[in-house]
């Protein structure tokens, strides 16, 4: 899928453009700078052109996190109504949350049912194991953190580099604090590099890396 143009922003009052649609999935264990780090970035465009929701695949849940917060994800799994979906990681070793949900395969079932037009697929750090565990990352170009990157290879991903790596309707970054950086790169994309500028500007923050793209 080729990368589309950036959406041009509104006019001052023009209310007829709807937002970005962006639904982050979170889970028992997930790292709170793995969503932390994206959803920040994404707020700072304004409602009115981002709309971000937390979602849980088996509904509205309370999920805690791997430092103890609780967060309520009020807003339904429906794939259907968001235009970009993200899977944060939650560590990787035996007993993290990620390798809980990959066991319990709810979240990799539903995510593997997922994909359609004009939706994009992203992941944080070892989220994209997830991604993984429902197929969707085989012969595709990818990256995760480096922990995990030889077990996303032998699980058919074509891990490449860069901190940020978009493969069209599959855009995944490294570990961790790179979710900063996949926000302002999808800010980038879908809504001009003004519009990233100045998120980097108000977070004080330069972007870390390179950006592969296809």
């Amino acid at each position: 899928m080729p990368t589309p143009d950036p959406v041009p922003l509104p006019r001052t009052g023009d209310r007829t453009r709807r937002p970005l649609r962006v639904h982050t999935v979170l889970y028992d264990g997930v790292e709170e700078q793995d969503f932390a780090g994206h959803v920040e970035v994404l707020g700072i465009a304004g409602e009115d052109l981002v709309a971000q929701s937390f979602v849980h695949a088996e509904g509205v849940r309370r999920v805690r996190t791997a430092a103890g917060m609780e967060i309520l994800c009020r807003d339904v799994w429906s794939p259907s109504s968001a235009d970009v979906i993200i899977v944060p990681g939650a560590g990787y070793g035996d007993g993290s949350g990620l390798q809980r949900e990959i066991r319990r395969g709810i979240l990799p079932r539903a995510l593997k049912a997922a994909p359609r037009k004009g939706l994009v697929l992203g992941a944080v750090c070892t989220g994209t194991m997830l991604l993984s565990a429902a197929g969707l990352t085989t012969g595709r170009r990818c990256t995760t953190h480096h922990i995990a990157q030889e077990d996303l290879r032998r699980e058919g991903g074509h891990v490449v580099g860069g901190r940020v790596v978009d493969d069209g309707d599959l855009v995944t970054c490294g570990g961790v604090t790179s979710g900063i950086d996949l926000g302002i790169w999808l800010l980038e994309r879908f809504l001009g590099p003004d519009t990233a500028l100045f998120a980097e500007e108000v977070l004080e923050y330069q972007r870390r890396g390179t950006i592969n793209t296809r």
